[in-house]
């Protein structure tokens, strides 16, 4: 057997027993934090179904109760954005990903009459269809620069 036969085999074993364990890649990873800002910056929130599951649990800092369901989800991004108009921009990195778990540091620096900035860690845990099923996020404002 040649050395590229044997790559592939284990390359495609690779990729069922990724289907079989629901686990994500770096790539897919990426791919859904793009679905994700899309998202936030629709109008409504139509696309939540598309990134979440219906019974996702989602911590918005880890001093608060986790917000249970999609349609917790989506009250709390209509009370909590401008719209699709808000005024900010967004980098993020995939840090880690392990299974079906990813860490992703994001920052977003708003403009116009807010003009924060956030560093944000997102715990993110993947479902088998590629949505995320459970969100964990640790917010630092700039204003925390000591630690306080």
């Amino acid at each position: 057997m040649s050395e590229l036969s044997s790559v592939v085999r284990t390359r495609a074993h690779h990729r069922r027993q990724k289907r079989h364990t629901g686990g994500v890649n770096r790539a897919d990873v990426e791919a859904w934090v793009a679905r994700y800002l899309g998202a936030w910056r629709s109008p409504g929130t139509g696309q939540l179904s598309e990134i979440f599951t219906p019974d996702i649990s989602y911590l918005v800092s880890p001093w608060r109760p986790p917000l249970e369901g999609i349609d917790a989800v989506g009250e709390f991004w209509e009370a909590g954005r401008d719209g699709p108009d808000e005024a900010f921009t967004f980098a993020s990195e995939v840090v880690a990903v392990d299974g079906d778990i990813a860490v992703v540091r994001a920052e977003v620096e708003y403009s116009g009459p807010d003009t924060s900035r956030w560093r944000d860690l997102w715990v993110l845990r993947f479902a088998d269809d590629g949505r995320c099923r459970a969100f964990e996020e640790w917010p630092f404002a700039s204003t925390q620069r000591d630690g306080h």
